[in-house]
């Protein structure tokens, strides 16, 4: 398994931020939201084919926001756009619908300043909580992390949050899909989901810095309630989607794990010829 140490050319003084943003149909939620963002790098919203004048509004809230139209549809799409997009040395995760607190970015920053590679968010350690969880998606999620600690030998409290922060350099480490692909042909008249394109993203996220070894802090952090508007996540078919993650991940970490110990192994020695015996 490859194993990343880091890069010794980071800026740890005084890195700069871009704030992910992936969005739709949040223009009321963008409309608070936005300016009680630091002052940063950039923000980049990604959105993903609003039709409720989100990014008309984001500009309104946020003059100089950078927006950019997803390619496919899905979560993961949106930040895999946005990544791609980001010219910060940080890359920070931030949901558009107000469950996130901007004053917390300072945290993730300064865990990744003190060394670390991806600060995870977590609402279920000391100084973390949530105001929006449900009974079903709180036993979800404690059911789904125990997986993702037993298949990835880690310690971590909450494998699905979205609230993340990670250096800007490990982008290719992730592999994500190309942003701007087109989707691969239609099911039952829908457009097909690329693996990563949705709500998964988190879990696929986790896995891949968990499976490169990298330096993981936990930052705790408050989950606030939607401001407006309903969420699009949906508690039993995306559980069932982050556990086929969880596998799927796994065994990819297993074949790569595979793959590099067969390529580290020393090379079987060539038989002597008869004039090295003679030699000999």
């Amino acid at each position: 398994m490859t194993v990343y140490f880091g890069s010794p050319e980071r800026n740890t003084e005084d890195p700069l931020i871009s704030i992910v943003v992936p969005a739709l149909n949040e223009a009321l939620n963008l409309s608070v939201v936005l300016p009680q963002l630091p002052p940063v790098h950039e923000v980049i919203l990604v959105d993903g084919g609003s039709v409720d004048g989100t990014v008309m509004a984001a500009r309104r809230a946020l003059p100089d926001i950078i927006t950019v139209l997803q390619g496919r549809k899905g979560k993961g799409n949106a930040l895999a756009g946005g990544f791609a997009r980001a010219t910060g040395d940080i890359v920070v995760m931030f949901d558009a619908d107000g469950s996130a607190d901007p004053a917390e970015i300072d945290r993730f920053v300064e865990a990744l300043k003190s060394g670390a590679d991806f600060a995870k968010g977590t609402r279920f350690s000391a100084g973390g909580g949530s105001a929006d969880i449900t009974t079903v998606r709180r036993l979800g999620n404690r059911f789904l992390n125990t997986v993702f600690n037993l298949a990835f030998r880690t310690r971590y409290t909450d494998l699905c949050y979205g609230y993340n922060a990670f250096w800007t350099d490990l982008v290719p480490l992730l592999d994500l899909p190309d942003h701007s692909s087109p989707a691969p042909g239609t099911d039952r008249g829908r457009r097909k989901m690329m693996w990563g394109d949705g709500f998964e993203i988190e879990t696929v996220i986790n896995c891949r810095f968990a499976a490169a070894q990298v330096a993981i802090t936990e930052v705790p952090s408050v989950e606030k309630l939607r401001m407006f508007g309903e969420s699009n996540l949906r508690a039993i078919s995306d559980g069932f989607r982050v556990l086929k993650t969880l596998v799927t991940e796994w065994r990819r970490a297993r074949s790569v794990r595979r793959m590099e110990r067969r390529l580290a192994e020393p090379a079987l020695a060539e038989p002597a010829s008869a004039e090295e015996r003679v030699a000999a």
